[in-house]
């Protein structure tokens, strides 16, 4: 039966005015009798409900993580917007889409605050107090042996499941993650760095299902209580480590060697068979970057590919994340669809290939998350028949955040979701409305007829490579000139959309990378153009190079070579750009006016990337001028004007105090470090100094003052120096270590003046009165660090003062107090507060009235000693201590002296 002639005009009808009008209005069509009636939506919003619900439901997790409610009031809130969503859905369609996106919020929120901790987690952390626990338990996460530096030395890092924990006769059963360093004797020799398999010395691998009994000190995993720090603990949370501890090898035992779950037994012998072959087709180089960029295995990796990765903003390649995840997932589907099978098999298939990779990288979380996402949105494209990639991907990320609502708090999940929006939302219109016409338009170059298919403009393009073929053509012949014109223009084509990609995702990122990591995008936007295309090369020729070379390594050297050359000029383009000194322009927390007025002009550009072209045009130059404006114009210093302070910040078992002046000038004194001179990849100054520093919106420093040599005091220098660029460096007699000496060549490149300090100089520093106690002129520093070269300086703003000692012992204390009598509202106790220093002289000559300790939570050199903190009681001194309290702040106003404890998380 034929359709009735009306009803057929006004399909006809609605089809134009969709065609007319995609992207600016979503139409509904009902039937009224033998006719389609046009209604008009409610907004361009209902065409991406999942979108709109998952940010919804993305805020409300942020909010309930600030702001703490009973849940019955949530649930409450939660079943009133929902019954007014229900009630206006038919009547005002709007409010009733925003109250059900309320409802959404209201959701969040709620599931964020539905945590609890258990009675057995408890029980074992009063075991985690510095004392020898037995641990019996099972390795589930194997290790690779590294060398401890220059120190002759092996350490090997294993994740092992509890079972047993005994220590004092109390016996505590309960099984949770604990990440332990095994330490041992001996040298690593080449084939442990080819292949991660040598037992050397005294040192062997500890395998996958091996039963453990061990004695361990352990510890709960400790943030640095300072504002802006990392959340270390949760990123442990999420991996599922509730414990660290360390123990020697030749203390281990083997109890058993079958324990665990058969596949994942499976998986980490195929984990170290695929690390063999990796190493095999590669030089130690290469395969070290291959372990990164493919398994995720960081083992091998320098300290400085690491930093040069970061300097130029693609330290994501080098990490398993959800960008490799997507290359890889590309490759498979783009594969089995030359292969001719359908895309709903494709997409099966491309699926269970991804949780596979997922489960042989085991790196965590975040590329579970890409995963689970990828599968999502897989899946809703096949069933939106119209294709939404926004709606798609708001299902994925709802559904991410169901399972787990903590995972949009963290910077891994925000920035991929993120960098997906930007992508379909900014950067897909804009190739749509820019490239994509002309590289269809070189499709059958040779057919007139096709033209008449094409855009004007897009049919002209394609007139004038004929004309210019026409010419080269009398000197190649044949067709040859047209091909080759269509091949260099698609070339330029494809060369500017991936830089227009990348200079969209660096505009659109610009926030969380300054708010997370504290980098401008300087050096990102070319560094990214390089090496984004490159690793779509990487990873697919990596992934070929390892599983022919299972058929025979032969068949595997050609794609293994392809992969290098890529990883080559990966890595070539990282050093060349990481290597400009822009590449180290650092910038502090940007302030919320600049965080909303980032977040809008995202939003503007979204939302505006398919109207007019000068709409679309203007976004986007709102949004680069935002970047730019975060980028360049550092905020306002969180200082107190007209008063002096004094910051004791957390760095563990090392001191490095911030000092602001009633002036507003800024002087750090010391960096914080590693103790004992140990050799670590961990930078203090990068990763603790630093980060509080930008969180008080402090881009530059005025003065750095170096008390004396020793690791805990110098390790994080060369971030402070690169990071600030402090006008002056203020130091003692140093010895001539490697450390001092890089320091001053660091200080030099830099353009700092280096102005030595020495007992009885005085001057005037911001408005307040310097005075430089210890040590004298003619002391002598001898070849190592000492703890009475430290500097003694005294600081006086109107009738308040603080003395500032470095780890100064009872010698000097007791010259100090004899000579000049100091006296002093703040005292800052040295060394830790050992018993080396603190004497009763010093203490009879300063008479603080407060006191503050710079020390690390379980040391295991016992600070602050008992005897330490009972002095400073009986001398009635209020005492703080930042492995108690976090960073501590006191103010001096020229008459009285307060204390302030920083927000901790």
């Amino acid at each position: 039966m034929s359709a009735h002639p009306a009803v057929t005009e006004s399909i006809d009808q609605a089809n134009e005015v969709q065609r007319r009008h995609a992207g600016r209005a979503l139409l509904q069509l009902s039937w009224q009798g033998p006719k389609v009636v046009l209604q008009p939506p409610p907004g361009n919003v209902a065409r991406q409900p999942l979108l709109w619900a998952a940010l919804a439901y993305a805020g409300g997790i942020f909010a309930g993580a600030q702001w703490w409610r009973p849940a019955g009031l949530w649930v409450l809130a939660a079943l009133m917007f929902l019954a007014g969503a229900a009630y206006f859905r038919a009547r005002r369609i709007w409010l009733g889409f925003m109250l059900a996106l309320t409802t959404f919020a209201v959701l969040g929120a709620l599931s964020i605050q539905m945590r609890s901790s258990s009675a057995t987690v408890d029980q074992v952390m009063a075991l985690a107090d510095g004392r020898e626990v037995l641990v019996t338990g099972r390795v589930i996460r194997e290790g690779e042996i590294q060398a401890q530096g220059t120190r002759r030395g092996l350490r090997q890092r294993i994740d092992v499941e509890t079972e047993q924990l005994e220590a004092g006769g109390h016996v505590v059963r309960a099984r949770m993650g604990l990440r332990l360093s095994v330490y041992g004797k001996g040298e690593l020799p080449e084939s442990a760095v080819e292949y991660g398999e040598a037992e050397p010395g005294t040192m062997r691998i500890f395998r996958y299902g091996e039963r453990l009994r061990f004695p361990a000190k352990l510890r709960p995993p400790r943030n640095f209580r300072n504002p802006g720090a990392f959340d270390y603990a949760g990123y442990l949370a999420d991996n599922g480590i509730t414990l660290q501890g360390s123990a020697k090898v030749d203390r281990m035992e083997t109890v058993s060697r079958v324990a665990g779950n058969w596949f994942e037994a499976q998986r980490s012998r195929v984990h170290r068979s695929i690390l063999a072959k990796i190493h095999v087709l590669w030089g130690p180089r290469e395969a070290a970057l291959m372990d990164a960029a493919v398994l995720g295995e960081d083992a091998f990796l320098t300290s400085q590919s690491r930093v040069d990765f970061q300097r130029s903003g693609t330290y994501h390649i080098l990490v398993v994340s959800g960008m490799n995840v997507c290359i890889l997932a590309f490759a498979m589907f783009w594969l089995m669809r030359q292969l001719r099978l359908s895309e709903v098999l494709a997409s099966i298939l491309t699926v269970l290939l991804s949780f596979g990779y997922a489960y042989l990288t085991q790196v965590g979380p975040p590329v579970w998350r890409a995963v689970l996402m990828l599968t999502v949105y897989l899946g809703v494209r096949l069933a939106y028949r119209e294709r939404s990639r926004l709606n798609a991907w708001g299902a994925a990320a709802l559904t991410t955040m169901v399972m787990d609502p903590k995972a949009v708090l963290g910077a891994s999940f925000q920035l991929t979701f993120l960098a997906v929006l930007i992508i379909a939302a900014i950067g897909v219109p804009v190739l749509e409305r820019t490239s994509q016409p002309y590289l269809k338009g070189l499709r059958n170059l040779e057919s007139a007829d096709y033209d008449r298919t094409l855009k004007p403009t897009v049919a002209q393009f394609r007139l004038d490579l004929r004309l210019v073929a026409q010419r080269i053509g009398k000197f190649t012949g044949g067709g040859i000139g047209l091909r080759l014109l269509g091949g260099v223009a698609q070339a330029n084509l494809s060369a500017y959309e991936v830089l227009a990609i990348a200079a969209i995702m660096q505009m659109g990122l610009i926030l969380p990378m300054a708010y997370y990591f504290h980098r401008a995008t300087v050096i990102g936007l070319p560094a990214n153009a390089v090496a984004v295309p490159l690793t779509g090369v990487l990873m697919p020729s990596a992934v070929a190079a390892v599983a022919l070379s299972y058929v025979a390594v032969p068949l595997g050297k050609i794609p293994a070579w392809i992969a290098a050359l890529a990883l080559h000029g990966i890595t070539g383009s990282v050093r060349w750009l990481g290597g400009f000194r822009m590449a180290d322009y650092r910038v502090p927390t940007p302030e919320w006016p600049a965080i909303a007025l980032a977040l809008v002009a995202l939003a503007a550009a979204m939302m505006l990337a398919r109207r007019r072209a000068w709409l679309a045009g203007a976004s986007l130059m709102f949004l680069a001028g935002v970047g730019v404006w975060i980028s360049a114009k550092s905020p306002a210093p969180q200082l107190v004007r007209g008063v002096a302070e004094v910051t004791a910040i957390d760095v563990g078992q090392g001191d490095s105090t911030l000092v602001v002046t009633p002036n507003g000038k800024t002087l750090l004194v010391d960096t914080g470090g590693p103790t004992g001179g140990q050799e670590t990849e961990f930078d203090y100054g990068e990763n603790v100094v630093s980060p509080y520093l930008w969180s008080r919106g402090i881009a530059r420093l005025d003065a750095v003052m170096l008390t004396h040599g020793h690791s805990d005091h110098i390790g994080g220098m060369h971030a402070v120096l690169n990071n600030f660029r402090p006008r002056e460096l203020w130091v003692g007699p140093l010895p001539s270590t490697e450390l001092v000496q890089a320091m001053f060549k660091q200080a030099e490149a830099l353009g700092i003046t280096v102005a030595r300090r020495s007992a009885g100089e005085r001057f005037e520093f911001g408005g307040m009165q310097v005075h430089v106690l210890a040590p004298p002129a003619d002391w002598v520093a001898v070849t190592q660090p000492r703890n009475n070269d430290s500097l003694v300086v005294h600081f006086q703003y109107g009738e308040t003062s603080f003395l500032l000692e470095g780890d100064a012992e009872k010698a000097v204390e007791r010259a100090v107090a004899a000579e000049y009598h100091p006296q002093a509202d703040l005292l800052k106790i040295a060394h830790n507060g050992s018993l080396t220093s603190t004497t009763p002289e010093l203490l009879a000559s300063v008479q603080p009235q407060w006191a503050v300790i710079s020390v690390g939570a379980r040391n295991p050199f016992g600070h602050p000693r008992r005897e330490t903190l009972e002095r400073l009681q009986a001398a009635g001194v209020h005492t703080y201590r930042t492995d108690l309290q976090g960073a501590v702040s006191f103010y001096l106003d020229g008459r009285n002296v307060s204390a302030r404890l920083a927000c901790l998380r």
